[in-house]
């Protein structure tokens, strides 16, 4: 049996809520635990307007992601599900390896390719359905 390549995972990059008013959850999570808006963008390829919030003094980040269409993805997802925890993101030192690995290990991921994330991260998602029933992001960071 041959070794597996790994994956590369480097530490939990954040936690995606989904969320159906952006400045309305940046304004509940600064004001009721004190996060910080470290990052507001809007990224039409994925269909939402993003805040990321720093939880303390460390590196802990969470995404609040609010549709900019009832069809996008996060807007499919609110409609279905409501408000709540969209997905958990890990950061990968190079995500070409990561998914290779990954597909090596006869995992489904979302996209064939990666695409452009926050901040013009490179991102890709790992298909719940292989992952007990919850979406995993890869997060490669810019630069």
């Amino acid at each position: 049996m041959s070794a597996l390549t790994p994956v590369g995972l480097l530490r939990i990059d954040h936690v995606g809520i989904a969320v159906p008013d952006l400045d309305a959850a940046i304004e509940f999570y600064t004001g009721t635990f004190g996060a910080t808006c470290e990052h507001v963008e809007e990224n039409t390829e994925q269909g939402v307007r993003e805040a990321m919030l720093r939880i303390g003094s460390g590196d802990s980040m969470i995404q609040l992601l609010a549709p900019l269409s009832p069809d996008s993805t996060i807007g499919r997802f609110l409609g279905k599900k409501g408000p709540g925890m969209q997905q958990l993101a890990y950061t990968v030192a190079d995500i070409d390896v990561a998914c290779a690995a990954l597909r090596e290990r006869g995992v489904r991921l979302i996209y064939d390719e990666p695409r452009r994330g926050t901040s013009n991260s490179r991102v890709n998602f790992v298909h719940p359905a292989d992952a007990g029933g919850v979406l995993i992001e890869l997060v490669q960071p810019a630069g």
